[in-house]
């Protein structure tokens, strides 16, 4: 695990500075403070922060094969290196090294780029081949871990995060208003953009390829998943997930470093505890709590069902003043903004869970992968309303139409009768009509259907989930754009900025295709979500468990306090004409909003709560661009 960088003159021979390779490295010293390196080769230079994980001693990067013809900067882990390094040496490779790193140098002078298609893990990695004179720079499959990018004038400049590119070019880039209205729509920047102008995300499972003073961009990883034929009894999909599990957690639990867990009172990360007794005792485990006078708060919770597990349980606590405190210099860190509770308790448990181990598992996946969330029911059975008469369906709509917020429904139901399949998910995932979002703009400062950029981003994914159900469908979609550009994404940062690394075993490659190929009903039937989930956990967890309702990480309270900070500043920035989101933002159409949500005619609070995580972030956003720029 650590932190990558890299510049790159493609289209000419202009070398490059290793102070600037240097420069871009230390922006980024918090992602790998246990070592860093360089490689500079005339026009190409690479820089490295580590952290290490696996082979302490001899995992330095940049690493190369004994003839120096490849040379690999990467970000991440590769859990299947074992099985890896063995083929190769029957191949006649030989290792240096117990480091993962090394597997992905000697696998591409074997395969080629078709090494990516081999790797099972989460990274982010630049290969150079000395001889072709070729640089590929790619993300793993579900976008685990970040690739940012800027490609100008003949050169690339990419990173680990944002700041490298910023220390490079030496400027604080631009917000993009075009990302702005994708970010207040949809809640995420969908890959390939971002916030700045010019700077773009790889989007998970993509590459980039530099050769011959030309570039090419291209989705690598084209899984598409097919229903299983003959399909799968219940029985026979809960025995083989239950393996596909296990498998997985003794994959996931490498490492030469002490390791624990991100414990909620929940299903899926008690599982993971579960998974994890499997193959060890005494697990070190960690959880957000907000004080016993909160009802939904999940310490006790948590502290039994690592009491069950005998694991070594730590509590966070967390209490308002220091919520509120801490909210701006976390969206900082995001380089992004997210308007979620769930990045200040994420960001304080990985804080405490770092002064005791280097890597940290967490239950993330489940809910994507099984139907978690409430917008799964109305995908799940969207074509049992569809086929009702037309009639019925306008009645019913008119109803919901006219009924005064409810906003979240409205735009469910009026996804429903769209025939497109990736428009029909775009409404989904929508907070707003594209109108009402466009309108807060300026005339002019938008280009025509800003908000259906996010189509263009899914647009060879069509193809790919082209035999899934419905409810399959839109989980694919959901893997590969609104989990990794949101959540996965904040995690990376929060956990990054701690020097702590975080493994999703629940989104190991082998388990993701074998779900995606199962039908809806092994997932939401009758009403119950993540059926064939709940049926695993069941033969390894604990009734008392099973029981319990889902809270997470960002409970109610948390919730609250996050609505009152927001809400205690919402008047005071919206109001004020000199508010930096005035920049990009008719005053007249937010305030407007500001009205309708007071007077109870709209619900528009996920909106008006961006807005406001938008100012902390346009904030934070300026004082980095005067450090990248030397003011």
């Amino acid at each position: 695990m650590c932190g990558i960088c890299g510049q790159f003159n493609f289209a000419d021979s202009a070398p490059v500075q290793r102070r600037t390779i240097e420069k871009m490295a230390n922006s980024i010293a918090h992602r790998g403070p246990d070592d860093d390196g360089y490689y500079i080769a005339g026009p190409l230079g690479l820089g490295f922060r580590r952290l290490s994980i696996i082979d302490l001693a001899g995992g330095h990067q940049p690493m190369s094969d004994p003839e120096e013809s490849v040379w690999v900067i990467f970000n991440g882990e590769i859990y299947n290196f074992p099985e890896l390094k063995r083929e190769l040496e029957g191949h006649g490779h030989v290792f240096r090294t117990t480091s993962d790193t090394e597997v992905i140098v000697h696998g591409y002078k074997q395969w080629g780029k078709e090494v990516l298609n081999r790797l099972n893990g989460m990274f982010g990695l630049a290969i150079w081949d000395t001889h072709k004179r070729r640089l590929i720079v790619a993300r793993d499959p579900f976008g685990i871990k970040l690739i940012y990018y800027k490609i100008e004038n003949g050169r690339v400049c990419f990173g680990s995060e944002i700041r490298p590119i910023l220390a490079a070019t030496n400027d604080g880039a631009e917000v993009d208003p075009g990302s702005l209205n994708l970010f207040l729509r949809y809640r995420f920047t969908p890959s390939p953009y971002t916030m700045y102008q010019g700077v773009r995300k790889l989007a998970p499972g993509t590459m980039l390829t530099f050769e011959d003073g030309t570039y090419k961009l291209e989705r690598w990883y084209r899984y598409a998943p097919r229903p299983f034929s003959p399909a799968k009894s219940a029985g026979e999909a809960q025995e083989e997930l239950t393996e596909l599990y296990k498998q997985s957690m003794k994959r996931h639990l490498l490492a030469d470093v002490p390791l624990g867990l991100l414990l909620s009172g929940g299903v899926d990360s008690g599982l993971l505890l579960a998974l994890m007794n499997l193959y060890g005792k005494g697990w070190r485990t960690y959880t957000v709590g907000y004080g016993s006078s909160f009802a939904d708060d999940e310490l006790t919770d948590a502290e039994e069902t690592a009491a069950m597990f005998s694991a070594n349980h730590t509590p966070v606590l967390l209490d308002r003043k220091t919520f509120e405190a801490a909210l701006p210099k976390i969206v900082a860190c995001l380089e992004e903004p997210v308007a979620s509770s769930s990045i200040v308790p994420m960001y304080f448990v990985c804080q405490r869970a770092r002064q005791d181990v280097k890597v940290a598992l967490m239950g993330q996946g489940p809910d994507e992968l099984f139907g978690g969330y409430r917008r799964h029911l109305g995908v799940r059975y969207s074509e049992w309303w569809r086929g009702l008469p037309k009639a019925v369906r306008g009645t019913v709509g008119s109803a919901i139409a006219a009924l005064p917020r409810n906003e979240t429904l409205k735009r469910g139901l009026y996804s429903l009768d769209i025939a497109d399949r990736m428009k029909r998910y775009q409404q989904v995932f929508s907070l707003m009509p594209a109108e009402k979002i466009d309108g807060l703009f300026p005339d002019g400062m938008l280009g025509p259907d800003p908000g259906d950029k996010i189509l263009e981003c899914w647009q060879d994914l069509a193809e790919l989930s082209s035999e899934t159900d419905e409810l399959g469908g839109f989980q694919f979609l959901e893997l590969r754009s609104t989990l990794p550009d949101e959540l996965l994404m904040y995690a990376d940062k929060l956990s990054m900025a701690h020097s702590l690394e975080v493994r999703v075993p629940f989104l190991d490659k082998e388990i993701v295709e074998f779900v995606e190929r199962l039908p809806a009903n092994l997932k939401v039937r009758n009403g119950s979500q993540k059926w064939l989930h709940r049926q695993v956990c069941q033969t390894l967890l604990p009734k008392k468990i099973l029981r319990r309702k889902k809270r997470g990480f960002a409970v109610n309270v948390v919730d609250d306090w996050f609505r009152g900070a927001i809400g205690n500043k919402m008047d005071e920035i919206l109001l004020d004409r000199e508010s930096l989101i005035y920049q990009y933002l008719r005053p007249s159409a937010v305030q407007e909003m500001l009205k309708q949500h007071k007077s109870g005619e709209q619900d528009n609070h996920k909106v008006l709560f961006s807005l406001i995580v938008l100012e902390e972030w346009i904030r934070a956003h300026r004082s980095v661009a005067e450090v990248a720029s030397g003011n």
